[in-house]
């Protein structure tokens, strides 16, 4: 059996189910896959040098998650025009040359929406955080037919640069907020893209009270899976769609970027259901 290393780098990723998507979706095919979870301050390193360790220590790719994805396009060879227009990466694949940058979360979130809002249009979407995973789904939002996106970031310069970005967008409205309430009156759904809500970072980015007359809410967050804000969000009536939708398409695709393989969904879903195989999968 082929054996492949991994890893992911980032901060709080001590409860990420990355390691164990990847492990078994080698499993099912047929290759042993090793991922190991970096986080540079409990290496002590920097980035830079946490990255370079595995550029020269024999890693097929990485995953980068917050706060990192912004950090390391520079350092990569990024081919697609969408991706380098948003400027950030979330998957990197190592070979002869300069690094190969991608986005799974841009890509994720496209098919997690398609699949779980069938072929429902975003409309007027209303989205806290306009940091790395901000960009990748503005313009995965974008795509997806959204007339108008209404961004929210406490640091102002952050939604500023992510309305300049989608500016291109063509028949897309980006307006920069001063408030969420701002930005969700009217909106038909609603974007956590902050890391409010995950293990570490208690509390909600998009307050009860907004939640009335929207349609539809989602989560970048992953662990938990239910956060406040989507128990919120259920709660007031919405449709909702949670962070693991994004976490298990974008592994799906980065997992094809490093190994060139697809991995039959169903099958994967099952076995990352079942505790034991995920226990022995860590």
């Amino acid at each position: 059996m082929a054996t492949i290393r991994l890893g992911l780098i980032g901060d709080n990723i001590e409860r990420s189910q990355s390691p164990r998507l990847h492990v078994l979706a080698g499993r099912l095919c047929g290759l042993d896959v090793r991922y190991d979870p970096l986080i540079p301050a409990d290496m002590g390193l920097d980035f830079d040098a946490a990255f370079a360790l595995c550029r020269d220590g024999g890693f097929r790719g990485i995953n980068i998650t917050y706060p990192y994805k912004e950090t390391v396009f520079a350092r990569l060879d990024v081919a697609d025009a969408t991706v380098r227009a948003l400027g950030a990466c979330n998957t990197v694949l190592f070979g002869t040359g300069a690094p190969f940058g991608a986005n799974t979360d841009y890509s994720g979130f496209k098919t997690a929406f398609a699949e779980t809002f069938g072929g429902a249009a975003p409309g007027v979407v209303a989205m806290a955080g306009a940091g790395g995973v901000g960009k990748a789904i503005g313009f995965a939002l974008a795509e997806l037919g959204a007339s108008e996106i209404r961004v929210f970031d406490r640091e102002a310069a952050r939604s500023a640069a992510l309305r300049k970005t989608l500016s291109g967008t063509a028949s897309l409205k980006v307006h920069v907020a001063e408030a969420i309430e701002e930005a969700a009156e009217g909106a038909d759904g609603l974007v956590n893209c902050t890391p409010l809500g995950m293990t570490g970072y208690p509390g909600t980015a998009i307050p009860r009270h907004v939640l009335a007359g929207r349609s539809w809410a989602f989560d970048a967050v992953y662990t938990p899976v239910e956060t406040e804000f989507l128990r919120d969000a259920q709660g007031a009536g919405l449709a909702t769609m949670s962070g693991y939708e994004l976490f298990f398409y974008q592994g799906v695709d980065a997992f094809r970027i490093f190994t060139g393989l697809d991995v039959n969904q169903q099958a994967l879903r099952r076995r990352l259901s079942e505790p034991d195989d995920m226990e022995r999968a860590v």
